[in-house]
């Protein structure tokens, strides 16, 4: 299919939801759908998936590709995958499996492990668990201070606690379980942060490496959603060999986990040149000045190329 042909498909991007990052959702979707009509697609339509009548339009609206915008629960983990196959609706980003196991933190560790990989070191929870004061002891014994709990299964850093003190604790799982999912309590890796975009289907490459930087405790909302100029620094400041390096395992992520399209993972750097890897994101933030279209604008690929190329491998796949 050429470049006119493609452009003529009708195009349903998807966002809001009922996850906590549905606003975010809604400015990635919003400025989805105006990159895809600035790069030239005729009919682009946005849809929330919360609206009840969402399944009937969207099954009506016979489009030729969906656009998922979305991030967190019921978008980004293998649920809207899921609906998409069912009605054969080809569509950007990765498959069911890939977006549940990469969305559920614990499983996708396990991945990365078979993958050469090293991921921090942790343990999962049922929501509402509340540790005895042995078992705090053990925690701490085996885990160390700071450590971080967090949602398995959220985005953007909601719900996530940096826990300094033994008395921290308790309130960080309650924070981290509040929304029902189970919860990652993992070792603090100090070091340089960075982020690794990959595009690709079968043969994922490895964009520019970003190191994101910060004065606080940790990468949280407040700084996510700061201007990108304050806290990406495109290219990272790593030696060649650490930033070849950790450019090779976000693509060895990207394979292991079954990712297509594209992925973006979260690392740290220790001091001793070692990437651990954090998590990937199977639907990375998707605005503009998010971090993979930033570090795409690095490479040349402006916003309306990105989009379009993601609706060509959806096509691909």
């Amino acid at each position: 299919m050429d470049a006119e042909q493609l452009k003529t498909l009708k195009v349903a991007v998807l966002a809001g939801g009922w996850s906590d990052e549905r606003d975010i959702s809604m400015q990635s979707g919003t400025q989805c759908r105006q990159a895809l009509l600035d790069a030239g697609f005729v009919q682009v339509d946005l849809y929330d998936i919360a609206e009840k009548d969402f399944p009937q339009k969207l099954v009506a609206g016979g489009y030729d590709v969906a656009f998922p915008a979305l991030h967190g629960r019921y978008g980004e983990d293998g649920c809207i995958q899921g609906f998409l196959e069912i009605l054969h609706i080809p569509y950007a980003f990765s498959g069911v499996l890939a977006s549940a196991v990469g969305t559920e933190k614990e499983f996708a560790k396990a991945v990365y492990r078979s993958a050469g990989i090293r991921a921090p070191r942790g343990f999962d929870m049922k929501p509402g668990t509340v540790l005895t004061e042995e078992q705090v002891d053990a925690v701490i014994q085996n885990l160390g201070l700071p450590l971080f709990v967090k949602p398995c299964g959220n985005g953007s850093s909601f719900g996530i606690s940096r826990v300094n003190s033994r008395e921290e604790l308790a309130g960080a799982i309650e924070l981290a379980g509040s929304a029902g999912q189970r919860v990652l309590v993992e070792e603090c890796i100090e070091g340089t942060e960075i982020t690794v975009p990959v595009i690709g289907n079968d043969e994922p490459e490895a964009l520019s490496v970003v190191e994101i930087a910060y004065d606080a405790e940790f990468y949280d909302l407040k700084v996510k959603y700061e201007p990108s100029a304050l806290h990406h620094i495109i290219p990272a400041r790593l030696s060649p060999e650490v930033y070849a390096l950790a450019q090779d395992m976000a693509c060895r992520a990207h394979k292991a986990l079954g990712c297509r399209g594209c992925s973006r993972s979260d690392f740290i750097v220790t001091a001793a040149g070692e990437p651990v890897i954090l998590e990937t994101n199977t639907i990375p933030g998707m605005t503009a000045s998010s971090l993979l279209p930033d570090s795409a604008r690095h490479a040349g690929i402006e916003f309306p190329q990105l989009c379009t190329r993601f609706v060509e491998l959806a096509l691909e796949a």
